[in-house]
């Protein structure tokens, strides 16, 4: 890839970082130098809403990383457009303890003339139904596990996995372009949350062959399987998400319209004991779990807390 592309793209993500750290409350006198391209309202609204909520809590930011890795460009008319990934990595210290947290951003910046002019992540459209999806058919799996079979939930391997696969892609199963879901099931499945159904792809929550339920790859669908399952995987509600243990998981609407968007499953405690999650589509490690800090946010956002019973 160019210098001339890759240089004002790094030289972007290390003013932004900076920025973000130094940022102090919504209404600081903006350096337009800096931000006539760089920020859009959905970047800058969450940089102060993280920052606000890491305030409250207590916390402080000691330490603060980011690095990008240019994906493809592609030429339309005058245009060239470069995607990206971008990894941010802070260390934040909450009372005495002190815990890091990951993010990996795909964004998209746009030149014309050799100039950057715009930059603005790709927000990829939460899955509130099946789409179709091409991969390879999976071949480990066996009809057997459809048997509703009972076994312990093990917690530890379940974030063992989350934290092993959160910025990758396990080869054994299916990846979907919006991949939460499936991911958390994978999770619980690691930690050996029993399948159970099989057939009908709108009952129970399983995986066979080239086939899966609903629930085990659609957030929405997976929310209402927590709450009405009776045997298997099972999720009990909780009022707060302090009342979560790792292992445990929290259903997302953002817009607070009754579609579930987004599933995270808890991997930590932070220095308040509040949940630290991990997630894929927008793949994050030990973020905090209320998304404050999300494009996809809005003050509507309404939660579910579910304690994983098996």
């Amino acid at each position: 890839m160019e210098k001339r592309l890759v240089q004002p793209i790094h030289e972007l993500i290390e003013r932004k970082n900076e920025r973000y750290v130094q940022l102090t409350h919504f209404n600081e006198e903006r350096d337009q130098d800096q931000t006539s391209i760089i920020e859009s309202d959905e970047d800058y609204g969450r940089w102060v809403r993280g920052h606000d909520s890491l305030k409250k809590r207590g916390g402080e930011i000691i330490r603060s990383k980011a690095a990008g890795t240019i994906l493809r460009k592609q030429q339309i008319g005058d245009k060239e457009i470069v995607d990206y990934v971008v990894k941010y990595e802070q260390f934040i210290k909450i009372k005495k303890k002190i815990h890091s947290t990951e993010m990996v951003e795909e964004r998209r910046a746009i030149f014309e003339k050799e100039v950057l002019k715009e930059d603005k992540e790709r927000i990829v459209k939460k899955q509130t139904k099946e789409e179709k999806v091409e991969s390879s058919p999976l071949t480990f799996l066996d009809t057997r596990e459809l048997t509703g079979h009972r076994s312990n939930y093990n917690r530890l391997e379940a974030v063992k996995y989350a934290e092993r696969w959160w910025n990758d892609y396990n080869p054994a199963y299916k990846k979907f372009k919006d991949n939460c879901t499936n991911y958390i099931s994978q999770c619980l499945r690691a930690g050996g949350a029993p399948m159970t159904g099989g057939g009908n792809r709108a009952s129970g929550w399983w995986l066979q062959k080239n086939n899966w339920s609903y629930s085990w790859s659609v957030a929405h669908s997976f929310r209402w399987y927590l709450s009405g399952a009776k045997t298997g995987l099972k999720g009990v509600e909780r009022e707060r998400a302090r009342d979560l243990v790792v292992g445990d998981v929290i259903c997302y609407d953002f817009n607070g319209d009754g579609r579930w968007q987004h599933t995270t499953i808890v991997v930590a405690k932070d220095g308040n004991g509040e949940p630290l999650v991990n997630a894929q589509t927008t793949n994050s490690r030990m973020r905090y779990w209320a998304y404050e800090d999300s494009t996809a946010w809005t003050p509507n956002i309404k939660y579910k807390f579910f304690h994983i019973v098996v």
